[in-house]
């Protein structure tokens, strides 16, 4: 019988992560959710998830911003499954203001959470993931990794961090079968960006459609989101034996946003 892999997908308990989580289920791969939320709506997710598709599905609270908690989730996960895969560092949060309005403690947060957790995770998953000489590193980067966008700082900052760290990572493990790349989406429609759309629409006294086309998706030059689906096949095939030769990439997934 063929072991399956096992994935951690951090920030997986809605949006990108939870998009991932379900595209790697579906493809046969053990999968370790790891976010936020109410206790019993993440249990029915992994019962739905499990049920779904026939693996296991495990859970870990793990706070990404604390080094000690990143670093026993993966603990955690290899001693739930036996080892650990692929890694796919999503969790993110932001915050938007000018630099010199910037608060200390927002910059700090960010950086901790969409790039310094990154570093934790793959320091603490390496170790197995070279012993057995295979392994899958996704990094959720973003278009604000590859250009920026005012009001953004630390966002842009620590995804331009997160790119570097891949570089960085896929060169030291580029003689064993371990790759590490980032995909960096444009905007994608999670419920979260609903929101922004609403609060959006009555801030500019806009209709919603006007919104998406001429605020949201400015610099998007197709016009539409970029589904979850779509992005959760390209961190699907990343992970894939037919991407044994990709590594130290950034792969945008934008409309054509950053081929201006």
């Amino acid at each position: 019988m063929t072991e399956r892999n096992s994935a951690l997908v951090t920030g997986s308990t809605s949006g990108i992560g939870w998009a991932i989580a379900q595209a790697l289920a579906h493809a046969g791969h053990d999968v370790m959710l790891n976010g936020f939320g109410d206790p019993a709506s993440i249990a029915a997710l992994q019962h739905q998830l499990a049920e779904a598709t026939g693996v296991q599905v495990a859970y870990s609270g793990a706070d990404m911003s604390r080094p000690a908690e990143i670093a026993r989730m993966v603990r955690e996960a290899e001693e739930h499954f036996g080892h650990v895969d692929i890694l796919i560092n999503n969790a993110g949060v932001q915050f938007v203001a000018p630099v010199d309005e910037f608060p200390d403690d927002k910059w700090e947060q960010i950086v901790s959470i969409n790039l310094s957790s990154n570093f934790h995770a793959i320091k603490a998953v390496l170790p197995g993931m070279k012993q057995r000489n295979r392994g899958r590193i996704v990094n959720v980067a973003s278009a604000h990794g590859l250009v920026a966008s005012p009001f953004k700082s630390a966002y842009v900052a620590a995804k331009h961090g997160v790119i570097g760290l891949t570089k960085t990572v896929a060169l030291e493990l580029a003689e064993t079968a371990v790759t590490c790349n980032a995909v960096c989406p444009g905007y994608v429609l999670t419920p979260l960006v609903h929101g922004q759309i609403k609060d959006q629409a009555k801030a500019h006294g806009m209709s919603e459609e006007e919104v998406v086309r001429h605020v949201i998706l400015a610099s998007q030059p197709n016009k539409r989101f970029v589904s979850l689906d779509e992005l959760a096949q390209v961190v699907l095939f990343l992970c894939s034996d037919a991407a044994a030769s990709i590594t130290g990439s950034a792969l945008p997934v934008d409309g054509g946003w950053t081929a201006r």
